[in-house]
């Protein structure tokens, strides 16, 4: 059972900008629509975990449903999906442990965890095995970070760094004890 982050930052750690936007993740020149590893990864997920806020976002971009995948939206407030999306997308809600029980129960044992406030809530029940970050060479000075406040530090070991477009990072931990 495996849950792993994959998400861009900007080069100051914030995943969306102080207008709770994220066009910038979209200006680095990308002339032949590389998707520097995100089919790949896709290919290896069971099910995708995110927040309410991270599904709006998803919305709210101009294409169809991107998601191949079962999608668990984890809220208290929202009670329906879009009818469009009933056989995709399903509410979840609950101690986050208990939801990663329930779901790997069902047969989904490698979730993608997405969203900010659901990649923190995670993070601090130490419930993230790896994280796959690509870093974005822009500084945005503010908005919505990736990291937050944890317990007690949670130790990382780097796999692997890959480079694309000529701009991009993307660096892959996974959890260690040393």
């Amino acid at each position: 059972m495996t849950n792993t982050v994959y998400i861009a930052t900007s080069l100051d750690g914030f995943i969306a900008d102080k207008n709770n936007q994220v066009d910038w993740l979209h200006q680095v020149p990308n002339p032949t629509g590389d998707d520097c590893g995100f089919a790949e990864f896709m290919q290896n997920i069971d099910a995708l975990v995110m927040g309410r806020n991270t599904l709006e976002v998803v919305l709210s971009f101009d294409c169809d449903w991107p998601y191949s995948k079962p999608v668990f939206v984890l809220s208290n407030t929202l009670q329906q999906v879009p009818e469009n999306l009933k056989d995709k997308v399903f509410l979840v809600q609950g101690e986050l442990k208990d939801v990663v029980d329930s779901l790997n129960k069902q047969g989904f044992k490698h979730l993608y965890i997405d969203g900010g406030k659901t990649i923190q809530g995670f993070l601090q029940q130490d419930l993230i095995d790896e994280l796959i970050i690509t870093t974005i060479p822009v500084l945005l000075g503010g908005g919505i970070p990736l990291f937050g406040e944890l317990k007690a530090p949670l130790k990382f070991k780097h796999v692997k760094a890959i480079r694309y477009l000529d701009y991009l990072v993307q660096n892959h931990f996974i959890r260690a004890d040393y």
